[in-house]
């Protein structure tokens, strides 16, 4: 069964957008909102809370954005 996010269609050059960036963005974004529903999900049926969950993708966003400290 096909996802929301792959049925999504990526906006052509010649449709009045200035970027790549810009045709690709709504596609990114539901493709980023599906990700984390399923991670919720899954950590909801291991057991973990959905605050918990949410705390934890937020630390690996964040994680994911700072600077390699060479470890």
């Amino acid at each position: 069964m096909p996802t929301l996010a792959t049925r999504q269609s990526v906006t052509p050059p010649n449709d009045h957008i200035l970027t790549a960036q810009e045709a690709l963005e709504p596609l990114f974004l539901k493709i980023e909102e599906e990700a984390e529903v399923r991670m919720i999900a899954a950590a909801i049926r291991a057991g973990w809370s959905a605050e918990d969950a949410v705390a934890a993708i937020d630390e690996l966003r964040r994680n994911e954005l700072l600077p390699d400290s060479g470890h």
